[in-house]
């Protein structure tokens, strides 16, 4: 497994992380002994970038990573987030990133994850009541403390990354990004380049609609997060269906799945770009970290680039929008 540096100064990863959240909330029923062993899978073969979020659970991701990693601490570059406020049945009460909040957040993760340091530690999204500079200070002192290595940002706009890095090094930007969800293509990534802060591509394969898993919008759980999202509805579902037929077509041509060429895409499109797909199964684990030996060629990536053209519907709701690219 290749590795990829964060930042100027930041940590070494894998080239392909392991976004944990699919493994406590969102996406139906969970296992937690599955889960562990999917962590423990992912680690021997040398993906070594685990991100989570004290709200997955709420709350309780934090605890499964840390029970999965407690023997094998050295081996793991630990992202975790802050900033969405949960309760503890499950509500959203909105974004925080208020000095005090912040320190309080980093001190409640620590307890969870079971761990001294966290690696890199984001703000999950942008709280538009609080200037940047007093977040990402708070955050500098956590640093400063000893209890966090590295500062990251979620879907930040361009200007709020650029006032975040003058306070402290950003290495990290995670935002969507796959080839149905291109956003960061206007301005962010650019962004990024200009300071030298690597970027972190959550939901790469579309959220499992690019792997060609679903058919139909029953193939979800009914409790499954997915079925409240724009692109899993309706019409909207069906035309999607000729997205991922597409990338099906060229997948078969190349002699692997939809999923590895997804992956394959986005670890082409530059060397400060880290995919973080989710996970719940050891085998998905092996398939996805196979990515990192496609190889595209121009004529292939133009094809694949024309894919994202054809995407219906956003990629958040109305009130998730307005959350993001703050």
């Amino acid at each position: 497994m290749p590795r990829r540096k964060l930042g100027a100064n930041g940590p070494a990863v894998s080239a392909i992380g392991l976004g944990c959240m699919g493994m406590s909330d969102f996406y139906g029923e969970a296992d937690e002994q599955r889960s562990i062993g999917t962590i423990h899978r992912a680690l021997d073969v040398g993906i070594n970038f685990l991100d989570t979020a004290d709200i997955y659970g709420p709350f309780t991701n934090e605890r499964l990573v840390g029970r999965a990693i407690r023997d094998r601490r050295d081996d793991v570059v630990l992202a975790t987030k802050f900033g969405n406020v949960r309760s503890p049945d499950g509500a959203f009460l909105g974004v925080n990133g208020k000095p005090e909040y912040v320190r309080q957040a980093c001190d409640a993760s620590l307890q969870r994850l079971g761990v001294d340091t966290i690696d890199v530690y984001y703000q999950h999204r942008v709280d538009p009541q609080t200037p940047i500079e007093e977040t990402v200070g708070a955050m500098a002192d956590l640093v400063t403390a000893g209890k966090v290595r590295y500062l990251g940002l979620s879907e930040a706009a361009p200007a709020t990354i650029r006032r975040a890095h003058a306070v402290h090094p950003i290495v990290a930007l995670q935002t969507e990004y796959s080839l149905w969800t291109r956003d960061p293509e206007e301005g962010v990534l650019d962004m990024c380049r200009q300071l030298r802060i690597a970027f972190v591509a959550y939901s790469p394969l579309g959220r499992g609609f690019l792997t060609g898993r679903f058919r139909s919008p029953n193939d979800l759980a009914p409790d499954d997060w997915r079925r409240n999202n724009p692109r899993f509805q309706g019409e909207n579902f069906q035309k999607n269906l000729d997205l991922v037929a597409r990338v099906e077509a060229i997948a078969k041509r190349k002699g692997c799945t939809p999923a590895q060429l997804a992956i394959a895409w986005l670890l082409s499109r530059g060397d400060d770009i880290v995919p973080i797909p989710g996970s719940t199964r050891p085998e998905r684990v092996e398939e996805n970290a196979a990515a990192v030996g496609i190889g595209l060629s121009r004529d292939e990536m133009d094809e694949l680039d024309s894919v994202g053209a054809i995407v219906a519907g956003q990629r958040y709701t109305e009130g998730g929008m307005r959350a993001v690219n703050r």
